[in-house]
C-alpha cells in the first residue's frame, strides 16, 4: 500500500516553503521518512481549487492534509480537485463535515456533552426572535448558555458576543446572538448554536496563545470559548484567567494516539478518562478526529468539550508529534 503524504499550507510569502506555523510538523513528516506536499490555502478559501493544488504532483496517491481549517464545501472542492490529480483525501468531505461541524458530531455524543440546540442561518443574518424562543426553550428556558455557530465561538468577546448569563432574558439572548453574528460576518459556519454552560475544573496559569480566527486552525474553542459549555476555562475575562483542567485527545481509526493539553493552555497537563468516549469516537466512524474533554467542577467525571477534524485541530506548543504523525504515515 502506499505511503501517505501531508498536504500542508504554503508560506504565502514563499509558496516553495510550508506555512511558518507548520514548518517543524513538514521537518518531522520528512525526518520520519514520509514526503510533504504544499497547497495554496488563500486559493482555496476563495474557491479556487484547481489553482490551490497545481503544486501537488499527479498520481499522488493517499493523502493527509495538515492545515488551517476550510468550510465544508471548500474542503470538498479540494478533495475533488486532488481526485482529479490522482490524489485521494484520506478523510472524505462527509467525514469531514461529520467531524467539524456541531450538528455532524452531536448526535452521537449527546448525553456526553452540554446540551446543544442549532438554528441554520442563510448566511451573516440573525435567527428571529421566534426562532429564538424555540431554540431557547428546547433547552429548558433558563439557566446559562453561550453562542456560538457550527466550528467557532467569539470567546475573546466573551461578554459581548458568546456568554448569555440567562437563557429566560430572551432580549439579552438576542443582543448576544445579534453581536455574534455581525462579527462573524462572512466567516459564519452553518448556523448559530446555543449550548449550555456547565462549570469545569480549572487551573491556575496564564492561558496559551491559541489561534482563534475565522481561517485559522481549529482550536476546538475549549473552555475559554464556551465558558463552561466550552469549560469553565478563562471564560473570558469572567474567571481572571483561570483556564480548565482539559485534555486534547487525537484518535486515528478509533484508537487514542495522542493525548495532550489543549493548546491555548499547554502547560495544563491532564490525564482524562477515555472509557466513555471511546466507544463514541468509533461510533461517529471518522477516521481522524479530535476530542476535547474537561473536568466537571463537581468530580462527577470528564465531558466532551468539542469535537474536530485532526487535519485541522491545532497541536499543543512543545508536544512531541512524531507517533501521531508516525501514525498518520502508515494508515
Amino acid at each position: 500500500m502506499p505511503v501517505p503524504s501531508m498536504l500542508f499550507p504554503a508560506d504565502p510569502l514563499n509558496p516553495r516553503r510550508p506555512d511558518p506555523h507548520f514548518a517543524w510538523e513538514a521537518r518531522l513528516v520528512r525526518e520520519l521518512g514520509a514526503e510533504h506536499l504544499l497547497v495554496d490555502h488563500d486559493a482555496l478559501l476563495a474557491g479556487r481549487a484547481e489553482e490551490a493544488v497545481r503544486r501537488v504532483p499527479l498520481g499522488s496517491g493517499p493523502l493527509w492534509y495538515r492545515g488551517w481549517m476550510l468550510p465544508s464545501a471548500r474542503y470538498a472542492e479540494f478533495a475533488a480537485a486532488l481526485t482529479a490529480r490522482g490524489g485521494k483525501l484520506l478523510t472524505s468531505p462527509p467525514g469531514y463535515a461529520a467531524a467539524h461541524e456541531l450538528p455532524g458530531w452531536y448526535g452521537v455524543f449527546e448525553g456526553a456533552t452540554p446540551p446543544s440546540v442549532w438554528i441554520p442561518t442563510a448566511g451573516a443574518v440573525p435567527p428571529t426572535p421566534e426562532e429564538l424562543a424555540e431554540a431557547v426553550a428546547r433547552l429548558g428556558g433558563s439557566g446559562p448558555a453561550i453562542v456560538k455557530d457550527y466550528v467557532k465561538s467569539r470567546k475573546h468577546e466573551w461578554h459581548e458576543a458568546c456568554y448569555v448569563p440567562e437563557l429566560a432574558d430572551l432580549a439579552a439572548v438576542g443582543r448576544v446572538v445579534g453581536r455574534f453574528v455581525e462579527l462573524q460576518g462572512e466567516f459564519l459556519a452553518g448556523g448559530v448554536v446555543v449550548r449550555r454552560y456547565e462549570e469545569f475544573e480549572r487551573a491556575d496559569g496564564p492561558d496559551g496563545d491559541g489561534l482563534d480566527g475565522p481561517d485559522r486552525l481549529s482550536d476546538g474553542d475549549g473552555c475559554d470559548a464556551a465558558g463552561a459549555v466550552g469549560g469553565a476555562g478563562a471564560v473570558g475575562g469572567a474567571r481572571g484567567g483561570r483556564r480548565a483542567v482539559e485534555a486534547r485527545v487525537w484518535w486515528l481509526d478509533g484508537r487514542p494516539v495522542l493525548v495532550g493539553p489543549h493548546p491555548d493552555a499547554p502547560h495544563v497537563h491532564a490525564e482524562p478518562d477515555l472509557t466513555e468516549v471511546s466507544a463514541l469516537v468509533r461510533r461517529l466512524g471518522c477516521r481522524f478526529v479530535t476530542t476535547d474533554l474537561a473536568s466537571r467542577a463537581d468530580g462527577s467525571g470528564w465531558r466532551v468539550v468539542e469535537v474536530g477534524d485532526g487535519q485541522v485541530s491545532d497541536l499543543p506548543r512543545g508536544i512531541d508529534a512524531s507517533g501521531l504523525l508516525a501514525s498518520l504515515i502508515a494508515a
